[in-house]
């Protein structure tokens, strides 16, 4: 097995204060969204506000309070591009976002939580030793696709 070293930190960056904050998805219907991302994956609604016709919402994992997920709901998306994902490679044939990752303790663990709350795994979880990672994905209502990641030893 190959150890994934990063690069050093550049402190020295003029953008050396950047950190990631959120990522936003798109939907028809934020209220379907947002229980579905309660409900299924214990997140907590952090703030709701409304922006010209739509809804928006920050959702934060269970114990996380430094990655939020932006819920943009209402107003009339066009086009609705759900994508109905039936593995991995299928995913790969669509430009632009794909897909947001979150760290967990236990890939396998997780995926069979979320099995057991009637999330449909779109890839088992598989080994990715050139970043020491264990992956699976699986999709919310609407398509948006999301990683699983565990750091391997």
């Amino acid at each position: 097995m190959t150890d994934f070293i990063p690069p050093a930190k550049n402190t020295a960056s003029p953008f050396a204060d950047m950190r990631g904050h959120h990522v936003a998805v798109r939907t028809p219907d934020l209220e379907t969204v947002k229980r579905w991302y309660v409900e299924k994956l214990d997140f907590r609604v952090i703030a709701e506000w409304d922006y010209a016709d739509e809804k928006l919402a920050y959702l934060a994992p269970a114990n996380d309070d430094h990655f939020y997920l932006e819920i943009l709901g209402g107003g009339d998306p066009s086009p609705v591009d759900v994508r109905p994902y039936t593995d991995l490679g299928d995913s790969l044939k669509y430009a632009g976002y794909h897909h947001f990752c979150l760290t967990v303790g236990s890939v396998d663990t997780t995926v069979q939580t979320l099995r057991a709350r009637g999330v449909t795994i779109i890839t088992e979880p598989f080994d990715l030793l050139a970043i020491s990672r264990r992956l699976a994905f699986f999709c919310d209502p609407y398509g948006n696709l999301i990683e699983l990641a565990e750091v391997l030893p």
